[in-house]
């Protein structure tokens, strides 16, 4: 009993430090994800198409995809591939509308493939509460991928996905699916285990929905609010449908159906400019200048909220709008409101989300309880904040030996009077015992009493390992910090307490290219982690207290946007000139010698 218990809370344990770390980022626990077979079905407009990923070793079950150069000769004598298809869509992967009628099937497409890696960050472990094991993606990565069509002849009410059964009606082979009811996931991925109906709402794909309460997806709403508090910005972020706008504004748009690719951009600001003057913030009791940061078309995914990267025809009925709105403060808050207004008959729930340095906190608003309230209950949270780096600081002070000086120059008078008695024919024979014992004293003392002083900068003409590296990490983090402010004026005053004439430029500039996350909307990562590797110190020839650097580091950047975090890691090769200016330690110089994207994780390079 204890070692179950000790297992859960293992297991418990491991799931909050993952969810902390990632803060409102969703993870699929089904581990359907990772099933030897995929399918993905999209029900559109005049026809259903079933991307259809085949485990080599499952071959056998879905026989009527195996083009016929595949098989043996002795085995040609097969039937026709619209017979076999005919087949597939009775008996292997069945498409039934509301009238029990099967769909007939036409194969697109069939080739051999490697298998798309869905990750799965808990397969493998036992999930407590099933007490199974979380599936782990075959080590063979071969498939066959067939793509697959089921025509629609008109709009059916309700579609019935069957998979291969057996003779009690379970399915004979394992299959991962998640479906999409035109660009609207309808559900995470999930297990076909058995007949699934799909109900289908043509006039707002948003609201079709499985019949089996099991089958559905993490984000259930489009319309939701994400409150982010910093030390020096507030922002309000929202996730809106085009089509539930039209509650509250004129969209202004030639069609009823598609919003064209010509009128994204000029619909998109006109969303952003309507939203920054609703849901009123107030930070502290105040109301504090809203700026507009950004307004992005998204789409909700397996992995969460995608930016829509290239501009496309989007149908009203699916487009979704996330607006960024930011407010600048001294500090963080201790209490900031937003007084939500968008209701309407269908939307009398609101999903939101105020996150803090401390982590997430949902809750949902009503037209009854409307004001959502973010309080400050940070009691050891201090600030980040940017300071200059005395030198003294971070190099070893002198231990100076005091008694053994002061015992060392008494030594050196008598000596000094015992020459002198020499030379004048006296006798010193009872001077000697005294300054041996003296000198044996200053040995003995040399180890114990010593007093520590500040060396002097003109006496600072190497650096070891240890005084670099936290004179390269003081540096570094006080760079990087300087970029949590937002004002471009803000940020060059406090990187010039830490650089030094015209790299300034160059390191703000860099740092904006470095830790732009395009999957954010270009949005800048705020540098958390930074982490010193390697640095060697040679002193520069010709220029006192100037040192370089040659350095290797990582810095590890996160940036939030409407629920989910996007995380950077960059390792860097340089070569960084340090000086002494005025008392305190600045940046000169940089020579980058070498930039990596790196995973966060297995800090193994990646590709952009």
């Amino acid at each position: 009993m204890i070692k179950k218990i000790t297992l859960q809370l293992f297991f418990i344990l491991f799931l909050a430090s993952w969810f902390s770390a990632v803060k409102a980022d969703w993870i699929n626990l089904t581990g359907a994800e990772t099933a030897p077979n995929i399918a993905e079905i999209y029900v559109l407009d005049d026809h259903v198409k079933v991307q259809l990923e085949v485990y080599v070793r499952d071959l056998e079950y879905f026989e009527a995809l195996i083009p016929d150069g595949w098989v043996q000769e002795s085995e040609r004598q097969r039937p026709s591939l619209e017979e076999r298809m005919q087949q597939f869509s009775r008996q292997t992967l069945k498409v039934i509308d509301e009238n029990g009628k099967s769909l007939d099937a036409q194969l697109a497409l069939v080739e051999p493939r490697m298998r798309v890696d869905r990750q799965s960050p808990f397969a493998g472990m036992i999930n407590p509460i099933t007490r199974q094991r979380v599936p782990e993606a075959p080590a063979d990565k071969r498939v066959l991928y067939a793509e697959i069509i089921y025509p629609l002849s008109e709009r059916p009410a309700s579609l019935t996905f069957v998979p291969p059964l057996g003779d009690e009606g379970r399915a004979t082979t394992t299959i991962g699916f998640i479906a999409y009811h035109k660009s609207v996931p309808v559900i995470d991925f999930r297990y076909l285990g058995a007949p699934a109906r799909l109900e289908l709402n043509w006039e707002d794909p948003w609201y079709s929905k499985f019949d089996n309460p099991n089958l559905k997806r993490h984000h259930k709403s489009a319309l939701m609010s994400f409150l982010y508090v910093e030390p020096y910005e507030v922002r309000h972020e929202i996730l809106i449908r085009v089509k539930d706008l039209e509650s509250w504004m004129d969209l202004g748009l030639r069609g009823d159906e598609y919003i064209e690719v010509d009128e994204l951009d000029t619909l998109r600001q006109r969303i952003g400019e309507f939203l920054l003057h609703k849901n009123p913030v107030l930070i502290d009791g105040k109301a504090v200048r809203p700026i507009l940061d950004r307004t992005n078309f998204v789409q909700v995914g397996i992995k969460g909220i995608q930016l829509l990267e290239q501009p496309e025809r989007l149908e009203i009925s699916t487009a979704i709008v996330g607006v960024i709105i930011a407010y600048i403060t001294d500090s963080i808050p201790q209490q900031v409101t937003v007084d939500w207004e968008l209701f309407n008959e269908q939307i009398q729930r609101v999903p939101a989300t105020a996150t803090d340095p401390a982590g997430p906190l949902p809750t949902f608003l009503t037209p009854e309880d409307n004001v959502h309230i973010w309080s400050n209950y940070l009691k050891n949270y201090t600030p980040p904040t940017v300071a200059q780096i005395d030198y003294r600081a971070t190099v070893k002070s002198l231990e100076i030996p005091w008694a053994s000086l002061i015992l060392g120059l008494a030594v050196m008078i008598l000596l000094i009077m015992i020459y002198r008695r020499h030379r004048g024919g006296e006798r010193y024979k009872g001077l000697v015992p005294f300054v041996v014992g003296l000198t044996i004293l200053i040995f003995i003392l040399y180890p114990v009493l010593r007093v520590e002083v500040i060396r002097p900068a003109a006496m600072i003409s190497s650096l070891d390992e240890q005084e670099s590296k936290l004179i390269l990490d003081s540096l570094l983090k006080n760079i990087y910090r300087a970029f949590d402010f937002r004002g471009e004026s803000d940020v060059y005053d406090k990187l010039a307490l830490s650089v030094e004439g015209d790299l300034l430029s160059t390191i703000y500039l860099q740092n904006r290219k470095s830790f732009a996350v395009k999957k954010a909307g270009g949005a800048q990562a705020r540098v958390k982690e930074v982490e010193v590797l390697e640095v060697r110190s040679d002193p520069v020839n010709g220029e006192s207290n100037t040192f370089q650097l040659n350095s290797n580091w990582t810095a590890l950047g996160t940036v939030g946007h409407w629920g989910h975090v996007h995380t950077r890691k960059n390792d860097y090769d340089a070569k960084v000139t340090i000086k002494i200016i005025d008392g305190s330690w600045k940046m000169t110089g940089l020579e980058l010698i070498e930039e990596r994207r790196i995973d966060p994780v297995s800090n193994e390079p990646l590709s952009d």
